[in-house]
């Protein structure tokens, strides 16, 4: 199933997927996930590369200005059709998910993807610095992953942006939220791509800005310091594929 909604005041078209019982083929092996689709190895990239080739068609959607964003295994979809469908997507960004170790092991996109990544450093989920997905209180293991910065590494390298951040800002909007944040942004990459890291200090597996339906004492704070829905569309926008 696709929902489809029309933002007519800034005039973009946001699409809604279903994964099979909820559930990407983010990547990880059939032995790590434990869900069906990675068991079958369901070909969800080829799913979202038919779904944009036919929302381009009938849509009118701008073949240009195709974006993708997740979160947690939203997040590693994302990084995953980023790398894969490289050729179509305009700029990606992942919240709260790394790349998985299996993936990257042969991830070689092809054409430079614009890349804003939110990650929260005390997530209790996807671990900031790599190894291990766990499930709630850790009492499971969901596979492993890259670190963020590898994660951000790979992008970094691959766009042959600057190794060097072109800027770093400190932000505390919210004093009583607490969390921090920091933006690291890597500029001068090929076809005007960039790479930008959001690093919440003491947020949880959340979506900054959004709401939970889960307890705080299980996935951790929500950050008040940026709106991710703002802060993903104003870098969409920016970013056209040439």
């Amino acid at each position: 199933m696709v929902s489809i909604y029309w933002q007519k005041r800034k005039g973009f078209v946001v699409v809604y997927p279903d994964a099979v019982d909820n559930q990407w083929n983010d990547g990880r092996s059939k032995e790590e996930a434990d869900h069906r689709a990675n068991r079958e190895n369901i070909d969800d990239v080829g799913f979202i590369s038919a779904l944009i080739d036919l929302l381009i068609k009938e849509e009118n959607v701008d073949p240009q200005r195709v974006y993708v964003t997740g979160m947690s295994n939203g997040a590693m979809m994302t990084y995953r059709l980023a790398g894969e469908l490289s050729e179509k997507i305009a700029a990606a960004a992942p919240v709260n998910g790394n790349i998985p170790e299996n993936l990257a092991a042969n991830y070689t996109p092809g054409k430079p993807v614009s890349m804003l990544v939110i990650n929260n450093i005390a997530d209790p989920l996807m671990p900031w610095q790599g190894g291990d997905i766990t499930g709630p209180f850790g009492n499971k293991k969901l596979g492993k992953v890259l670190s963020v910065l590898e994660s951000i590494e790979l992008w970094v390298k691959h766009n042959q942006c600057s190794m060097l951040p072109a800027e770093t800002t400190k932000l505390d909007n919210d004093p009583n939220d607490g969390t921090q944040v920091r933006r690291i942004t890597y500029t001068g990459g090929l076809e005007g791509t960039e790479v930008i890291l959001y690093a919440i200090e003491g947020g949880g597996h959340t979506w900054p800005g959004g709401s939970s339906k889960l307890p705080e004492r299980i996935i951790g704070k929500t950050s008040r310091e940026i709106d991710a829905n703002e802060v993903i569309w104003n870098f969409f926008k920016k970013h056209i594929r040439q």
